[in-house]
C-alpha cells in the first residue's frame, strides 16, 4: 500500500468518526427490539423442514448449543413479537456455513420458505453481523424455524436474532464508535515500530508490528468495520476474523521473548513460549480456514489449538515478573485485560454460554489498553536498550585499543593483524614488509629507554605519515620490529619509500642521538593466486630471511622478492626473482 493510499484509508477513518460523534444520540438510533431464537437443535443433514418443524424435540434453554452437526436448527416463537412490529430479517454473526433456509410456519399448516447460498448474506457494519431477508411474516405466522446446513461456528447460532429492521443489531452506536477509536491508536504503535526499527535494528520490533497488523485486521473484520469500507464475501469476513487473532497471538508469543530482558525467562520457558508461538500462527491459522469437510470439527478445533498461547503467556509473564523484569511488568499490565476478554471469548466458542455479540467489545476496549501500555512498554525498552548499547559501544572501543592496538605507538598490534590478516589479503594487501631498527638496543643503552620509546614512536609516525592511506597497513610487532602490508602499484617503491623516511623523521622528532637511526627491510611481493594460500606465519618467516640478508648486507637496506610460486624457505636468489637494495 503507498503513502497516499494509507492517507485517504487514515482520512476515512477520521472522517467516519467525524460522522458517528455527528450522528443522532443513541436513543434516536433506535429501531425496535430484536429477537433471539427460543429453542435450538442439531441434526443429520437428512431431517426435511418440514419434519423439524412438527417435532417436539427442541431444546429450549440456553446451553447445549451444537456447531458440529451436519444440520443445525433455531426457532423463533411468535410470542416473543407478539405487541411489536413483525420481524422481516433474520441476521446472525458472520461464519462460514452452507447454507441458510429461512421458514415461516402459519398456524394453518402453511410454510413459506427461502433457502440462501452462503454466499448471498448481506454484511454491514453494525458489529461482525450479515443479514438475509425473511420469507413473508404474517399475523397467523406462529414460529418462524431456522436451517443452517454445515455451522462452523457456535455463535452463528447463539448469536441469531430476528427483527423488522435489518441493521438492528446488539452493537449501539457508542459500541461502533470504539472500533475507528481503537484501529486509530493502533496507528500509533506501528508508527514507534517503525521509528524503533530504523534507530535500533532490534527484530523484536518487526515481530510486534506484526502483532499489532494482525489486531489491526482483526478489528476491521472481527468487528465488522471493514463493511463500511468494502462488501466482502460472507466467506472471506469469517475467516479473516479468527485467521487475524491467531497470527496476533503467535506474534505476541515471539515477541515476548525477544522484548524481555536477558534471563527475565529461563531457556526452557523461551523455548516452550517460542515455539507456542510458532505453533498458533500456523495450527489455529489453518483450522480459521474452515473448509466444509472440516466443519464437523474446526471450530473446537480452533480454540482447543489457540487456548495453549494464553496459558503460555500468563505463565512465561509471572516468571518474568518473579526474576524481577521491568519490561515483564508492562506487559503484563497490558495484556491482563486482553487475555481476561480472550478467554471470555473462548468461553463463548467452546459454547459453554450464550451472550450477546455486543461482549466482543471486552476485546476491543481491552485492545485499546494494550496499545497505550505497551507503546510506553517498547518506549522504556527502547530506551534502556540505546543505554545498554551505548555503554557496550564504548566499552568495545575501549577493549578494542586495549586488544588490537599497540600501546606505545598506537598501531595495530601483532595479535590483531593475525587475526585480519587472511582479510586484508583477501582485499589486495599482497605486498609483505617486515622491518626493523638497525642498532636499537645501542639507543636504549646510550640514551635510555625513554629515548627510545621516542625514536619508536618517531617510526610509527613516519610510517602513518608516507604510508597514511587506504593502501597501507603499519603495524608494530613488538620492540623494534614492524610490519607493513601494501597492495596497489608500485608497492616496493612506495616500501622503500617508507623505510627511508623513517631516520629523516626520527631525527627531527627525536634530537641529539648523534647517529641517524636507520631501518633494514625484508619485502614478499606474491601474486594473488598464491598470497591467499600463504598464512600470516609463512609470510613472517619468509620475510625475516630478507631482512638478515639485508642487514648482512650492511643494513639501512632493503631485500625483495616478486615470487612466482612459494616454498617452505626460500629457494635462492637463482629460484626466484630475489634482489638487496
Amino acid at each position: 500500500m503507498g503513502v497516499a493510499t494509507f492517507l485517504r484509508w487514515v482520512l476515512k477513518v477520521l472522517a467516519l468518526l467525524a460522522a458517528l460523534v455527528a450522528a443522532p444520540t443513541l436513543a434516536d438510533t433506535h429501531t425496535g427490539p430484536n429477537f433471539a431464537p427460543a429453542c435450538h437443535a442439531a441434526t443429520d443433514a437428512s431431517v426435511p423442514l418440514e419434519a423439524m418443524a412438527a417435532r417436539s424435540v427442541w431444546n429450549c434453554t440456553v446451553t447445549g448449543w451444537q456447531a458440529n452437526q451436519p444440520t443445525s436448527w433455531l426457532r423463533f416463537d411468535a410470542t416473543r413479537w407478539q405487541g411489536e412490529a413483525l420481524p422481516r430479517y433474520f441476521f446472525t454473526r458472520t461464519a462460514r456455513h452452507e447454507a441458510i433456509t429461512l421458514a415461516a410456519l402459519d398456524a394453518d399448516g402453511t410454510i413459506r420458505s427461502l433457502r440462501y447460498a452462503e454466499a448471498e448474506g448481506a454484511p454491514f457494519a453494525g458489529g461482525p453481523v450479515f443479514s438475509l431477508r425473511l420469507p413473508e411474516i404474517t399475523a397467523e405466522t406462529r414460529a418462524i424455524v431456522v436451517r443452517i446446513d454445515k455451522p462452523h461456528s457456535i455463535p452463528l447460532l447463539t448469536e441469531a436474532r430476528v427483527s423488522h429492521h435489518r441493521e438492528n443489531t446488539d452493537w449501539s452506536l457508542i459500541e461502533m464508535m470504539l472500533l475507528p477509536l481503537v484501529l486509530g491508536m493502533l496507528i500509533l504503535p506501528l508508527l514507534f515500530d517503525i521509528t524503533f526499527y530504523l534507530v535500533l535494528r532490534e527484530r523484536f520490533v518487526l515481530v510486534h508490528a506484526t502483532m499489532v497488523l494482525g489486531m489491526m485486521s482483526y478489528v476491521l473484520f472481527a468487528g465488522g468495520l471493514i463493511s463500511l469500507f468494502v462488501t466482502l464475501p460472507i466467506p472471506l469476513l469469517a475467516i479473516m476474523a479468527p485467521l487475524s487473532w491467531s497470527i496476533a497471538c503467535g506474534a505476541a508469543l515471539m515477541f515476548l521473548v525477544m522484548f524481555l530482558e536477558r534471563g527475565a525467562l529461563s531457556r526452557t520457558m523461551q523455548r516452550v513460549t517460542w515455539w507456542t508461538g510458532i505453533w498458533t500462527m500456523v495450527v489455529p491459522s489453518l483450522c480459521a480456514l474452515q473448509f466444509h469437510w472440516s466443519q464437523p470439527f474446526d471450530d473446537t478445533a480452533y480454540f482447543l489449538t489457540v487456548t495453549p498461547a494464553g496459558v503460555v503467556v500468563t505463565a512465561a509473564l509471572a516468571q518474568a515478573v518473579l526474576r524481577g523484569s521491568r519490561s515483564a511488568r508492562f506487559v503484563s499490565f497490558a495484556w491482563a485485560p486482553l487475555l481476561l476478554a480472550s478467554f471470555e471469548r473462548m468461553a463463548r466458542g467452546f459454547g459453554l454460554y450464550a451472550a450477546p455479540s455486543s461482549l466482543d467489545q471486552l476485546i476491543f476496549l481491552a485492545t485499546g489498553i494494550e496499545v497505550v501500555v505497551i507503546s510506553l512498554a517498547i518506549a522504556d525498552r527502547f530506551l534502556a536498550i540505546r543505554r545498554e548499547r551505548d555503554a557496550a559501544i564504548d566499552q568495545a572501543r575501549v577493549l578494542e585499543q586495549l586488544s588490537t592496538r599497540d600501546s606505545l605507538t598506537g598501531l595495530m598490534n601483532r595479535r590483531a593483524i593475525e587475526a585480519r590478516f587472511d582479510e586484508l589479503v583477501s582485499q589486495g594487501f599482497h605486498t609483505f614488509a617486515l622491518l626493523d631498527l638497525d642498532r636499537f638496543k645501542a639507543v636504549n643503552d646510550v640514551h635510555g629507554h625513554q629515548i627510545g620509546d621516542a625514536a619508536l614512536i618517531a617510526c610509527a609516525a613516519a610510517l602513518r605519515a608516507v604510508g597514511g592511506d587506504r593502501d597501507t597497513v603499519a603495524v608494530r610487532l613488538g620492540g623494534e620490529e614492524f610490519v607493513v602490508l601494501l597492495r596497489g602499484e608500485q608497492a616496493i617503491a612506495r616500501a622503500e619509500a617508507l623505510r627511508q623516511a623513517i631516520p629523516r623523521r626520527i631525527a627531527t622528532d627525536v634530537p641529539g642521538l648523534g647517529l641517524p637511526i636507520t631501518a633494514s627491510m625484508g619485502l614478499i611481493e606474491m601474486p594473488p593466486s598464491v598470497s591467499s594460500r600463504v598464512s600470516f606465519a609463512e609470510f613472517y618467516a619468509r620475510a625475516d630471511i630478507l631482512l638478515y640478508e639485508a642487514k648482512a648486507s650492511g643494513r639501512n637496506r632493503m631485500a625483495y622478492e616478486r615470487l612466482t610460486v612459494f616454498s617452505e624457505a626460500p629457494r635462492g636468489r637463482n629460484a626466484d626473482q630475489s634482489q638487496v637494495a
